[in-house]
């Protein structure tokens, strides 16, 4: 009797169990169409050690089913979500790429209508996993997108294999002033500066763990560096020293217009700690910017466009266009040779900005746009490619309607990250593509969250994403002790080949205060 009572039981836990959860093999739609996802994962081509592609599913349904297939062959795995929300373990997703490596995997979601009793089956979708690695870390400034705001303003390591994510310089304990213009040598975690602006305002070189504070702004060299590029062999650095402007305009679909007053380049020898204008052979006057070395370090690239005489307004802003031109370089004597055209933007009437070089030194991408600097704040900006080879140029099949604007290669060049407000058009967040070659290049996928619904609330803007090779191991408070110390002033060589009028224009204007702000 007992016994019967027991299996009794039994049987009616197993019915009670089963009956309360849905029938995934009964009155079965097929929806003959791919789920909506978010963040859109569908068809991209990811690393093999990303951290895990969690999703919010945005189809109706009390309960939902996701079958992942595998092409190595291996058995299917089966989640189960309540609330929308797929988030894949650690060593599961580990695992998932590790055996799929070179291969895909196929998701596909079904979702369960309580009410109706009947299941949705989406199309399945793949996700194609590369052989080739991204670098383990990404590096970005977090701030408020805005036009002149900084008070909350720090920069960040995220690791790219796991979620974890930390700030190793914070403006909270440097004053609330202004930092940016991270710059790593050689994708090298312990070799890398940042500029801090304001009453604790330098350059800040950390170097295996020690911090070397140096100033630039001097008589000879009245204004600031930023833009940086540093030379494959690390002994030089070019940056853009210039006088940033804005203009707003409400009757315009570009409400702001970011534009150069005064822009030169400059070059900085860090073992003499001394700086030089880069100089041109002929009397005109440019705005110099954005430079970017080869990776031979060869050649400096850089983005160059006739100056302006006249008053600014409107009208004569939307004339300036930069065009992508390039200079010779010899290491051993650290001179320049003329500069040469490589893609003349004028003649199409649009500009460029931002040019990087694939670490093959085979190809460059750079940003277009309708004129000027600042390409963030446009929508038109997007992203072409150049092939240093045959010099064919072509927009990139990565581009979205909204802006596309700062963009660097991958250490071993098989992958892109680059800024896009293609979420919201207010915030940018980084992309990463997978390229092979000008023909073969990835879906661009977000940078992966724990909380797949994170970006939904985020009111920060991710500025300046650059891969790194490792963690940073300097904190904050290593900036703020830093701050405190004697700095180091740079001796200006040449101040006689400051661009004609510099010193002049550079004492009767203010520096605006875009200068602080978002700068891609």
């Amino acid at each position: 009797m007992k016994i019967k009572k027991v299996l009794f039981f039994c049987t009616l836990l197993i019915l009670t169990i089963t009956g309360c959860g849905p029938n995934w093999n009964n009155n079965v739609q097929e929806t003959g169409k791919l789920p909506d996802i978010d963040p859109d994962y569908t068809g991209v081509t990811i690393p093999p050690n990303i951290a895990p592609l969690n999703f919010f599913i945005k189809e109706e349904g009390n309960s939902f089913n996701i079958e992942i297939v595998s092409s190595s062959g291996n058995s299917p795995i089966f989640l189960s979500s309540s609330n929308k929300t797929v988030s894949f373990s650690k060593r599961t997703w580990r695992k998932l790429l590790e055996k799929n490596r070179g291969g895909e995997i196929h998701i596909q979601i079904s979702s369960y209508d309580k009410k109706e009793n009947s299941v949705k089956k989406y199309k399945s979708f793949p996700i194609f996993i590369a052989d080739e690695e991204i670098d383990p870390y990404l590096s970005y400034r977090l701030m408020y997108p805005g036009y002149i705001a900084w008070y909350t303003m720090k920069i960040v390591q995220r690791s790219l294999e796991s979620f974890n994510e930390k700030a190793f310089v914070e403006n909270r304990v440097l004053e609330n002033n202004c930092i940016n213009c991270h710059t790593f040598n050689r994708y090298d975690p312990d070799n890398f500066f940042i500029h801090i602006r304001g009453s604790k305002g330098d350059t800040y070189f950390s170097e295996n763990g020690r911090i070397k504070r140096v100033t630039f702004q001097t008589g000879d060299m009245p204004l600031g560096a930023t833009y940086p590029s540093w030379h494959p062999d690390g002994r030089y650095i070019v940056f853009t020293s210039s006088k940033v402007l804005q203009s707003f305009d409400a009757a315009s679909d570009k409400n702001i217009r970011c534009y150069d007053l005064l822009a030169t380049l400059i070059l900085y020898d860090t073992k003499e700690d001394e700086v030089f204008y880069v100089k041109e052979s002929d009397s005109l006057s440019y705005y110099q910017t954005f430079p970017g070395w080869s990776p031979d370090g060869k050649y400096l690239y850089f983005c160059m466009a006739d100056k302006i005489d006249e008053e600014m307004d409107v009208e004569s802003i939307e004339t300036i266009h930069y065009n992508l031109v390039r200079k010779s370089f010899d290491s051993g004597s650290g001179t320049f040779g003329e500069t040469e055209m490589v893609f003349n933007a004028c003649e199409i009437d649009k500009s460029v900005s931002f040019p990087r070089i694939s670490p093959d030194g085979n190809y460059l991408v750079f940003t277009l746009h309708d004129y000027g600097t600042f390409p963030i704040w446009y929508r038109d900006a997007d992203l072409y490619l150049l092939d240093l080879g045959n010099g064919k140029i072509e927009k990139m099949g990565i581009n979205s309607n909204d802006s596309e604007s700062y963009h660097s290669w991958s250490s071993n060049g098989k992958w892109l990250v680059f800024s896009s407000k293609r979420r919201d058009g207010l915030s940018a967040f980084p992309y990463f593509a997978w390229f092979g070659s000008p023909e073969k290049v990835g879906k661009p996928f977000v940078l992966p969250q724990k909380d797949p619904t994170i970006y939904n609330r985020m009111t920060l803007t991710y500025n300046i994403p650059e891969f790194i090779k490792g963690r940073v191991k300097i904190k904050p408070r290593d900036f703020e002790k830093a701050s405190k110390e004697q700095s180091v002033i740079v001796k200006t060589i040449n101040p006689g080949d400051a661009p004609p009028g510099w010193m002049k224009i550079t004492k009767e204007t203010n520096t605006s205060a875009v200068e602080h702000g978002n700068r891609e």
